[in-house]
């Protein structure tokens, strides 16, 4: 799989390396800075997560060899048609956790894969449950976790997911950042 290529990670998330790491390929991680996020207002749900991921993969397309491939990410969480991005501070942080609580939302991680002559990108949605959360319970995580660098203000895989997630409706590693299984079924592709 994906042999005739040269795997780069642009991603400084520890969860999306570990992700990948967890497919048994060999990948170097490449960060240009201050890629700009922003999207068009008039865009919703997947196309959000896929104009942002497709946004970061064209900043590398001058940078590319012709045997690389670069992976690129987005996620985004999604409650009520809002967007629930990184928070600013802790405050924006516990806003956000006492929003989704006792609510289904949907995490949305879309995907570019770039090669010098290839461009495509993907989406995947989970949706995720919360049980009802307890001010005293988002103030611990908050304060112990700082969950600033997560859309949503929350890692599943952390306490605030053993906790309170009663349900998740597809993939669970989309969730933390990466749907790994989809990208493993995209680079199978790959010639």
């Amino acid at each position: 799989m994906v042999e005739n290529y040269k795997i780069i990670l642009a991603s400084g998330s520890p969860r999306r390396r570990e992700l990948l790491s967890g497919l048994g390929l060999e990948f170097e991680v490449r960060l240009l800075p201050d890629i700009d996020e922003s999207y068009a207002p008039t865009l919703h749900g997947e196309d959000i997560a896929k104009a942002i991921s497709r946004k970061k993969s064209d900043a590398y397309r001058e940078t590319l060899a012709d045997n690389e491939l670069v992976i690129t990410a987005d996620t985004i969480v999604l409650l009520n048609n809002q967007v629930l991005g990184k928070p600013a501070d802790e405050a924006e942080a516990k806003m956000m956790l006492r929003q989704l609580s006792g609510q289904t939302h949907q995490v949305i991680t879309g995907v570019t894969l770039l090669t010098k002559t290839f461009q495509h990108t993907f989406a995947c949605t989970t949706q995720v449950t919360f049980a009802l959360l307890a001010d005293e319970e988002i103030d611990y995580y908050v304060q112990n976790y700082r969950p600033l660098d997560k859309a949503g203000s929350y890692g599943v895989q952390e306490w605030i997911g053993y906790i309170g997630v009663t349900n998740i409706q597809g993939s669970y590693f989309n969730v933390m950042g990466l749907p790994i299984q989809r990208l493993y079924t995209e680079l199978k592709k790959l010639k």
